[in-house]
């Protein structure tokens, strides 16, 4: 998450944002390998924008780089999934939850239909107790996932540098439910609901043309089609660099 210097909260923010997992599908094969430090969050930047967010809870480095067939062009960005791996000795066969927040382009990740690459420290968590090192020398492994729902309590906006009064950009975290971005509107001040645009993995823009009007809610639709609406999220006053977080039960 943000600094605290850059988020400000909504009523109930001082509620943490928590990852339950719930098994919504059978487990199906596919493969994993682990970039970035041995015990760290992967990248610092990533392809969905979520900056050195994947290091600080409710993500705790425990984050993955998506193949095509997880990263969908971004729209993948934040979905949850259950991975275990049974076919090497170091192998704990024990499910562990990971969020995709950055894109595997090239190499073993165009060679499977299916390919998680790990940051290091859920790689690791993959391993039995004290052979997570093991496991990461073994460096490319077959296992199974589990595609599950983000439980998170909230969804935060954090307004992307270059908003400013006509143009609002905002990445999208935490979003609870299927964690797919299908679709993002915009509303201002009351008004109609517009359509946002996807800018590049998280982070969906408007141009306005003129003067933006805050308050400004914001409803995003999942993957699934499930609506979330977060009312007022963007307030009178908003800034640049910012974070604004909504709670939901």
């Amino acid at each position: 998450m943000a600094s605290s210097s850059l988020v400000v909260f909504a009523a109930q923010a001082s509620c943490w944002l928590l990852l339950l997992s719930h098994s919504v599908s059978g487990w199906s094969d596919a493969g994993a390998t682990w970039y970035g430090p041995r015990i760290g969050g992967g990248s610092d930047g990533g392809a969905c924008g979520y900056q050195r967010d994947v290091e600080s809870p409710p993500f705790s480095a425990m984050i993955t780089a998506g193949g095509p067939s997880l990263y969908k062009n971004g729209k993948g960005c934040g979905a949850c999934y259950q991975v275990k791996c049974t076919g090497n000795a170091a192998c704990s066969g024990r499910p562990v939850t990971v969020v995709v927040t950055d894109q595997c382009p090239g190499g073993p990740c165009l060679a499977e239909a299916t390919h998680f690459d790990h940051s290091g420290k859920a790689f690791g968590a993959l391993a039995k107790p004290g052979q997570a090192d093991n496991l990461r020398n073994a460096g490319n492994i077959k296992v199974q996932y589990n595609r599950v729902p983000c439980n998170w309590r909230g969804v935060a906006f954090r307004v992307d540098a270059g908003s400013n009064p006509n143009y609002l950009a905002v990445l999208i975290e935490y979003e609870s439910g299927d964690g797919e971005l299908q679709a993002v509107e915009l509303q201002q001040g009351g008004g109609r609901w517009a359509p946002m645009q996807q800018s590049w993995g998280a982070v969906w823009k408007y141009n306005s043309g003129s003067t933006l009007q805050a308050p400004m809610s914001i409803r995003i639709t999942s993957g699934s089609g499930r609506k979330l609406v977060a009312t007022n999220v963007i307030p009178s006053g908003w800034q640049a660099g910012k974070t604004y977080r909504s709670i939901h039960k």
